[in-house]
């Protein structure tokens, strides 16, 4: 885990002081809220229905106890007790007071946690698998490269007031974990020619309005040359990017516009005349940065565990987290355990300052001292050893936290929605409790398998309801609340955006289409298929079928 140094805390501190101004002087008037919402996002706070928002920078998912207990803090002191984690690895705060602002951000600095680049016309934090460092399949640990873009990107003279937000998402290995597909530039690590570290370079995706599923401008761009090249497409895009309308001011709609041969040519051009040197990364530099991130003192354990299998034979309910809850380690004799963030009529994604402080204890007592914010709104201990994870869920099942459903049915992704946002049309969060209660048993979870249920609570897709395995998108309807479901999006190697199955449902009907879509599923098909496979190999028509036949029979 990278640690500030005198430059990052200076830094921090000094945008802490800044801000502190601003707000005294948005409250006592000398500035307006028209005046103070560009300082305020420059700082990660946003204006919500009911009140403003923190939203916290995790900087590529990872948290150690200490900055956990100090999340708990925040929940506590300033907001109503708990967080929200989002599909950016980042935590939000939903009911701070303005005044309150700056005395957050100076607790997290104590613990090198910030919120700058969280939110405006930025580089947003940037992403990875939450399992880098840990996945067997891994070519090359991402992490060390996220620093890199980090330290590069903060604050750039250059890229502090793009078009629009631009995001980044790096992995390792050949399975996408990260939904490098639906970003603005997507990084996936490969060998180049020389055996050397290279990066093949998607661009151009993204979700919203008008979804797009990037496409690849680079096969092999050198690892000590990454900078250079995201430079010229950042420069290329700030150049070229519209900013007459806010809603194609995005990359995915440049790139689309001018098609990826002549934006890549554009690209090349600009790599072509950057000074190199200046941008390539040094080989002690790489090495410094890479240093932080080494293995940690892993003691050397056989692969099987005698007490970890006991335990999984005398305890069913052990033995069915341990199936949907535990992953496999690079390390012989270890784990990596999710924590889910979905019980069954729960908000996705939120966790209490109670539950926070039982996180940190697990983590700095069996996890050596880390914990992952994952893309999918849960949290990861991603070393915890065999013989410990009887221990780990105990404690874990004790909290509330230790619902045995990662990636399956009610694994649900979901924005905040018009409960919070402003921007929403309908609420996200209600949908999500009834598709929980719904789908609640967890022996029809375990035999639908692994599927990605995803809702958005307006076109601006914060949910990314376009790459769920199936998709719920709040629509306003003449003032009221409806939701059009999307069948066969996919948010990994294979990323495909969703097909619309119909007409819009009002919300007491979303829960048992989809149940009924599920259903369907399982009489057609094959042995071992996965619901996205069966999506694949038929299309949307046995869904959209199941959807509506027993709605429209009833009309």
């Amino acid at each position: 885990m990278y640690r500030y140094d005198e430059f990052d805390a200076a830094l921090v501190r000094e945008r802490i002081a800044e801000f502190s101004d601003q707000v005294d002087r948005r409250n006592s008037g000398a500035l307006t809220e028209d005046e103070f919402k560009p300082l305020r996002l420059m700082n990660g706070v946003y204006l919500q229905l009911h009140a403003y928002m923190a939203r916290i920078a995790v900087p590529y998912g990872i948290m150690n106890s200490r900055q956990m207990r100090q999340l708990a803090h925040v929940a506590r002191t300033y907001d109503k007790g708990y967080g929200h984690f989002t599909t950016r690895t980042n935590i939000q705060f939903n009911w701070p007071a303005l005044q309150d602002l700056p005395a957050i951000l100076s607790d997290l600095a104590e613990v090198e946690m910030h919120a700058i680049q969280t939110s405006g016309n930025c580089i947003r934090n940037v992403t990875t698998d939450v399992f880098a460092g840990v996945a067997a399949d891994e070519i090359e640990d991402p992490r060390p490269w996220c620093e890199i873009i980090r330290q590069w990107s903060t604050i750039h003279p250059e890229f502090s007031f793009l078009p629009r937000k631009f995001k980044i998402a790096i992995v390792g290995a050949p399975k996408d974990r990260a939904a490098i597909r639906t970003h603005d530039v997507g990084l996936q690590i490969v060998r180049g020619e020389d055996g050397q570290t290279a990066f093949r370079v998607f661009v151009g995706g993204g979700q919203g309005r008008l979804p797009h599923i990037a496409q690849e401008i680079a096969s092999a761009v050198p690892g000590r040359s990454l900078l250079a090249y995201l430079t010229a497409i950042l420069r290329a895009y700030n150049l070229l990017g519209r900013r007459d309308n806010i809603h194609k001011a995005r990359i995915k709609i440049l790139v689309a516009a001018v098609g990826i041969d002549a934006f890549r040519e554009e690209v090349e051009r600009q790599y072509a005349i950057l000074r190199l040197e200046d941008l390539r990364i040094p080989d002690q530099e790489l090495a410094r940065i890479q240093a932080y991130f080494t293995p940690p003192p892993f003691k050397a354990l056989p692969a099987v565990s005698s007490a970890y299998d006991a335990a999984r034979r005398l305890n069913p309910e052990f033995a069915r987290f341990t199936r949907s809850n535990l992953r496999d380690h690079k390390q012989s004799g270890y784990g990596a355990i999710i924590v889910s963030l979905k019980p069954v009529d729960g908000v996705p994604g939120d966790v209490t300052a109670e539950q926070m402080e039982v996180v940190a204890e697990l983590a700095a007592r069996f996890s050596f001292d880390e914990v992952r914010a994952s893309y999918e709104q849960n949290l990861v201990l991603p070393h915890v050893r065999l013989e410990d994870a009887h221990a780990v869920w105990s404690r874990l099942r004790e909290a509330g936290l230790a619902t045995a459903n990662a990636d399956l049915a009610t694994d649900i992704i979901a924005c905040p929605g018009l409960d919070y946002c402003s921007l929403a049309n309908a609420r996200s969060i209600p949908v999500a409790q009834a598709l929980s209660r719904q789908l609640a048993d967890a022996d029809l979870q375990e035999k639908l398998g692994p599927v990605r249920i995803n809702i958005s609570g307006c076109i601006n897709a914060c949910g990314h309801h376009h790459v769920g395995h199936i998709g719920v998108l709040g629509v306003d309807r003449k003032g009221e609340e409806y939701y059009q479901i999307t069948v066969g999006g996919s948010p990994d190697e294979q990323a495909a955006l969703g097909e619309i199955v119909g007409r819009s449902l009002p919300a007491d009907e979303v829960a048992p289409a989809i149940a009924r879509a599920l259903d369907r599923y399982l009489e057609i098909r094959t042995d071992g298929e996965l619901f996205i496979d069966t999506v694949r190999r038929l299309g949307a028509d046995p869904f959209r079928t199941a959807i509506y036949e027993p709605i429209d029979a009833a009309a």
